[in-house]
């Protein structure tokens, strides 16, 4: 490591919670890879809505705080601890994740240990910014449609059409051939879908909204629905299904708790259950997830491509996050580390 320097710079949570102030810029020393570890110097980072939970307090897990957010990235692996397969990713531009409960680290900072199995090499022709972004959006939308082929539905639903990953869902919907209803908050919103190809898309603010989503889910069949939103959302779409309809559950913009029509639990067979990547990710053993992020890198510049809105700067901390939770749909904000600014 001699090559690395001591210290670096990284974004930590002084305290959870929505507040500014909470997220300050640190000189902290660069960790040290052990046994079975890898040391990634970071190349972008995004901003994604689980982040926002995470610095807010509300997402699954919290970590010792301070602690350096931020749960996927990419870079150049630089240093390694003991271990042949720490050792073989030394030099290799990577994916990387940190999903650790029990560890500080974060990809908000110039250095990353991880785990040399939580990372993923990427192809030469692999585009480092979109590769930042491959271990969140891409792999979730891949992972829910999955499971909505595999159960063999006719259609489905999904809430925040308009975001990063319901555009994916968008485009992943036309390749399989699996029509797709997508439910946005604004007509512009709409009318970005429809120009992807969308062919079916409700407003949600509209007046007619329940109304025109109850048809098209029944008239398509649509029995499985992907939520991001939570809130009173959950149980619109639910009751709009038919009998047996599923709603997946996979965030929570509204920051309030998901609604459901008791009466469409008992008397339709109704569910709504949880998604949540990691665990889903659990159940696929090693050569499935090789062969899922070789599958997945192969359509970052096409179908699971995302757009950025911006590139800032670790300096500018609060004021990014600030400005992915203001316009989410016009794409994400990186952070790239070796960009310096005030």
């Amino acid at each position: 490591m001699s090559d690395v320097p001591a210290t670096m710079k990284a974004l930590e949570v002084r305290a959870y919670g929505a507040r500014p102030e909470n997220l300050v810029l640190a000189e902290r020393p660069v960790p040290r890879p052990g046994p079975g570890q890898v040391l990634v110097r970071i190349a972008a980072a995004p901003v994604n809505p689980s982040d926002l939970m995470f610095v807010r307090g509300l997402y699954g897990f919290r970590k010792e705080l301070p602690a350096i957010p931020g749960f996927e990235g990419s870079g150049t692996v630089v240093a390694a601890g003991r271990g042949l397969m720490a050792r073989i990713l030394l030099g290799r531009r990577v994916a990387c994740a940190a999903v650790d409960p029990g560890s500080p680290g974060g990809t908000w900072a110039e250095y990353l240990v991880t785990s040399a199995q939580t990372v993923v090499p990427l192809g030469r022709s692999v585009d480092q910014e979109q590769a930042a972004m491959m271990l969140v959006n891409p792999l979730s939308a891949w992972a829910m449609m999955e499971i909505a082929r595999q159960g063999r539905h006719r259609a489905v639903i999904q809430t925040a059409a308009a975001s990063a990953l319901g555009r994916m869902i968008v485009r992943l919907g036309r390749r399989f051939s699996l029509p797709v209803i997508n439910v946005v908050r604004r007509d512009e919103q709409a009318e970005e879908l429809q120009a992807l190809g969308a062919e079916h898309t409700v407003v949600s603010t509209d007046a007619a909204f329940d109304r025109q989503l109850t048809l098209m889910a029944r008239r398509l069949r649509a029995t499985l629905a992907f939520d991001a939103v939570a809130g009173d959302i959950t149980r619109r779409v639910l009751d709009a299904m038919p009998r047996g309809g599923q709603a997946l559950v996979y965030g929570g913009l509204s920051l309030e708790a998901a609604q459901v029509n008791p009466a469409a639990l008992i008397f339709e067979g109704k569910r709504v259950c949880g998604f949540w990547l990691s665990e889903w990710l659990r159940g696929k053993t090693l050569l499935d997830r090789f062969l899922l992020s070789r599958q997945v890198q192969g359509m970052l510049a096409g179908d699971l491509q995302s757009h950025v809105q911006a590139r800032l700067a670790l300096e500018a901390g609060a004021q990014a996050l600030e400005q992915y939770a203001q316009n989410m749909g016009a794409g994400k904000v990186l952070f790239v580390p070796s960009m310096r600014g005030t």
